[in-house]
C-alpha cells in the first residue's frame, strides 16, 4: 500500500522545526527514528500533509550525566546508542538491561527513546523503564519549555499529552539518591517481538533499606502500569523472601491483562508476579567506573 501524498520538510535547527509546526500545527508530524511512524504512513493508518524530519538537526543525539547523576537523553538519541552505551552500565542498570531487549537490531539502529516514549504503545519497553525511574520529557515549543512526566505524557493507547506546536526535545531521569539497582525483564515470542509481558524494577537503597522503589509494567494493561502499592510495599523495608512476595503480589494485582493470542490473562499475570520477583532477587548494580 502506498502512502498518502505528504509535503517533505528537514530543518536544520531546532527554531526552524517549531516554525514549521507552528505553521502547519496539526496538520504535520515530527519524524525523528521513524520505526512507528513509517509502518503506520505505509499502511495509512496516519495521514498528514506536512512530515518534518528533525534528523538534520544537530545537537539532539546526546546521551549524558550531570555531575549530580541526573540522566539527559536527546530527541536523536537512537536505541543502539543505549544499548553500548558504558554510561548507563556505571549509573542506570534498569537502562541498560532494557536496552538490548528493544525490538530488532534494525530497529535500534534508527529508532529513538524520545520517539518510542511519545508513541505511547502500551507494549512500549521504555516507557516502563522511564515510569519506574520517575523519568520525564521536555517539551519545547515557540513559546519556551515544558517538563512532562512519564506518569503524565500517556494519555491513553498511541496517544501522548504534547500540545499543539511541541517537540519533545529530551528525556530525562533524576539523580538518584541512594545505591542504584535494577532490572529489566521481557517474555516475548520470538527476538524482536512486543512484549507479552515486561516488568521494570528501580531501587534506590541506603545500606541494606530500601529507599525508593519503582516498578511498571509492560504489555498487561491499556497503557504501562506503575505498580504503586508494590513500590510502597518496597519502601522502608530491606529486601527478603516476604517483602519481595509481597511486592511481587501485588504488582500483579496491579497488572490489566486480557486474554489473547499470547496467552491468558491468568497466565500473564503469573508471569508479572514471577518476573518481579525474580527481578527483586536478582537485580543488578550499577557498575563501578
Amino acid at each position: 500500500m502506498y502512502p498518502s501524498r505528504f509535503r517533505y520538510e528537514a530543518p536544520r535547527s531546532l527554531s526552524e522545526a517549531l516554525d514549521l509546526l507552528k505553521l502547519y500545527g496539526e496538520d504535520a508530524k515530527i519524524l525523528a527514528g521513524g520505526q512507528s511512524l513509517t509502518p503506520m504512513i505505509k499502511l495509512r493508518f496516519t495521514s498528514f500533509e506536512v512530515l518534518i524530519d528533525i534528523n538534520n538537526i544537530p545537537g539532539l543525539d546526546y546521551h549524558r550525566a550531570d555531575s549530580d547523576g541526573t540522566l539527559h537523553f536527546g530527541a536523536l538519541c537512537r536505541h543502539s546508542d543505549l544499548e553500548h552505551s558504558e554510561l548507563l552500565h556505571r549509573q542506570q542498570p534498569t537502562m541498560a538491561a532494557a536496552a538490548p531487549l528493544i525490538a530488532d537490531p534494525i530497529v535500534r539502529n534508527r529508532g529513538t527513546l524520545v520517539g518510542s516514549l511519545c508513541h505511547a504503545d502500551p507494549q512500549g519497553d521504555w516507557a516502563s523503564v522511564m515510569l519506574a525511574l520517575n523519568g520525564e520529557i521536555i517539551a519545547a515549543s515557540a513559546e519556551g519549555e515544558r517538563v512532562i512526566p512519564v506518569s503524565e505524557l500517556v494519555v491513553g493507547p498511541f496517544q501522548n499529552a504534547l500540545r499543539q506546536g511541541e517537540i519533545a526535545v529530551e528525556a530525562r531521569v533524576p539523580a538518584p539518591k541512594g545505591t542504584v539497582s535494577g532490572d529489566y525483564l521481557k517474555l516475548e515470542r520470538r527476538v524482536g517481538d512486543f512484549a507479552t509481558v515486561g516488568v521494570a524494577v528501580a531501587l534506590e537503597s541506603s545500606g541494606s533499606t530500601v529507599s525508593r522503589a519503582g516498578i511498571a509494567l509492560t504489555g498487561v494493561g491499556p497503557q504501562n502500569i506503575k505498580a504503586t502499592a508494590a513500590e510502597q510495599a518496597l519502601v522502608g523495608n530491606s529486601l527478603n523472601s516476604g517483602t519481595i512476595d509481597q511486592a511481587a503480589r501485588l504488582a500483579a494485582e496491579a497488572a490489566q491483562p486480557k486474554t489473547d493470542h499470547r496467552g491468558s490473562a491468568e497466565y500473564k499475570r503469573h508471569v508479572v508476579q514471577t518476573f518481579v520477583s525474580r527481578a527483586l532477587a536478582n537485580r543488578q548494580p550499577a557498575r563501578a567506573a
